[in-house]
């Protein structure tokens, strides 16, 4: 197993953000509840604790508490923030409202040289978020860097390797926040940086072997990256062990289908049964409008099929999904511990818990850029790492209003024609999603001097890092015109094109 950092949630905004600077220098970590118990820490056997923010104050009733055993395992610990103020609370310091509050940039000045703080300057700019601050230190600390509003913006125990900064290390705003990280995790827990992609790959194969022993597995194929990384790891771990199901219900993108087939089937090898129900799907949607009722009828559908696919298979022990340590995270409550269901649209389209398969998670403790490098590791193509995301419903949900054929066929081309543009001009790589909507209004045009009444297409991008927050994608107006310009002429049916501009939240990326 790799060595481990344990990060202790007390509600920060930036919590996945201290992960992925942590695992950033290959170093492994996972985020727990602040109600994790010093034994049930203590079997993770981490090399060190970072207690994250929160926008709590630590002596307010019902403010998140730690448990004190933690406290004396003799594990180094970094308390950023709220996490720095229930330390000092903790060990005996206190902790009160300031009276400067700081939030953004903000000075800091490091007058004591210490492990922590080695390679940074005197004077440097870190970013803040509080209005209280550490009013005394707790025995056995010691002040080693003020900013403005707080004579203690970082505090010390080199004794018990326990320490405290105010200010936040994982946000780019910090400049040498990744330098005070690297003094945390290497020169105080004594990380040696070994957690790489290809250390995990090499780990995974051992143990989906150990897992599936000579059994069989299936796993739900949708040609997204989850799921293609899930299969292709499985496949270099049992082999033909592995049945690939690939559910094509009529609501995919344009060729799709042959796509999936071509990569998987005949370039991989791997076992595949593809299950044509499209015509299915649109049955059970004609008339249907409302999101949720779509979405649920697609889940439906797309049970019924896998069900009828996996019987056929014969044997099978083990079900293999792609979910990702996000949707892990997700599924808890606040402050509360894991729950035992994660989000539906995770689970292979929601399927029923009496198909009575045995689990196999193998990227559960990865983020989605970890995901892509592990694709790159196994060889897969850069058009299949590199994809964007695409709703479990499909196009479904881009077809705003009642899903049908003539519809979808409308929507497939525009979107075709968006996507390939965004190729050709080295955008595509440089939004996190990209995407077509038809709207289910009509509007006024004029076409070879007679009047039109069709249809609109939404063009959506945005950038993101994990799709959690995105803004929209400032794309070149001439890129715009150009990708309006060619759907109008080549998609029969449009007349109107126009940009999304909205950004996550209020708006969520999907339509619907």
């Amino acid at each position: 197993m790799p060595e481990r950092i344990v990060i202790i949630d007390f509600g920060s905004q930036y919590v996945q953000l201290i992960a992925r600077r942590v695992r950033e220098q290959h170093v492994f970590c996972t985020i727990e509840p602040p109600t994790i118990s010093a034994a049930e820490l203590r079997a993770h056997r981490p090399k060190g604790i970072i207690l994250s923010g929160g926008p709590a104050s630590v002596y307010a009733p019902g403010a998140p508490q730690l448990d004190p055993s933690l406290l004396g395992l003799g594990v180094p610990i970094l308390g950023i923030c709220y996490g720095m103020q229930l330390l000092a609370q903790m060990l005996g310091g206190s902790v009160g409202p300031g009276t400067r509050r700081e939030y953004g940039r903000t000075r800091l000045d490091v007058h004591t040289p210490n492990r922590l703080c080695r390679g940074i300057p005197r004077r440097s700019i870190v970013w803040m978020s509080h209005g209280d601050k550490v009013t005394a230190l707790p025995p056995g600390f010691h002040a080693l860097a003020h900013s403005p509003g707080a004579e203690y913006a970082v505090m010390g125990d080199d004794t018990r390797r326990i320490y405290g900064v105010q200010f936040h290390p994982e946000v780019a705003h910090t400049v040498y926040g990744r330098e005070f990280l690297h003094n945390f995790l290497f020169a105080i827990c004594g990380c040696t940086g070994d957690w790489t992609m290809r250390s995990f790959v090499r780990h995974q194969i051992h143990a989906i072997r150990a897992q599936v022993g000579d059994k069989h597995v299936i796993c739900g194929l949708s040609g997204g990256v989850d799921s293609s990384v899930v299969a292709c790891l499985l496949h270099k771990a049992i082999g033909d062990q592995l049945t690939c199901i690939f559910v094509d219900n009529g609501l995919l993108r344009k060729n799709e289908v042959e796509d999936v087939v071509r990569t998987f089937h005949d370039h991989y090898h791997i076992p595949l049964r593809v299950a044509r129900d499209g015509p299915v799907f649109l049955r059970a949607l004609r008339g249907v409008t409302d999101p949720e009722r779509k979405r649920k009828i697609i889940g439906r559908e797309f049970i019924r099929s896998f069900e009828r696919e996996a019987r056929a298979c014969g044997p099978v022990e083990f079900l293999a999904q792609g979910t990702l340590y996000p949707d892990v995270i997700e599924s808890r409550s606040a402050f509360g511990g894991p729950s035992a269901t994660i989000k539906t649209h995770h689970n292979v389209g929601g399927l029923p818990k009496d198909l009575k398969f045995k689990l196999i998670e193998p990227l559960r403790d990865l983020f989605k850029d970890e995901v892509r490098a592990v694709g790159r590791e196994l060889g897969l193509p850069e058009s299949v790492v590199g994809r964007h995301p695409f709703p479990g419903p499909g196009l479904a949900v881009r077809v705003l209003g009642e899903v049908t054929e003539p519809r979808l066929a409308i929507l497939r081309e525009a979107d075709a024609i968006f996507i390939d543009i965004l190729r050709q001009r080295g955008w595509y790589d440089r939004v996190w999603q990209a995407f077509a909507v038809l709207l289910p209004v009509h509007t006024v045009g004029v076409m070879g001097d007679e009047r039109t009444y069709e249809n609109v297409i939404a063009l959506r991008a945005v950038t993101s890092v994990d799709g959690m927050t995105a803004d929209w994608a400032p794309l070149p107006h001439a890129l715009l015109g150009y990708a309006a310009t060619r759907i109008i002429n080549e998609v029969k049916g449009v007349n109107r094109v126009v940009y999304d501009i909205s950004s996550k939240p209020p708006s969520t990326i999907e339509w619907e």
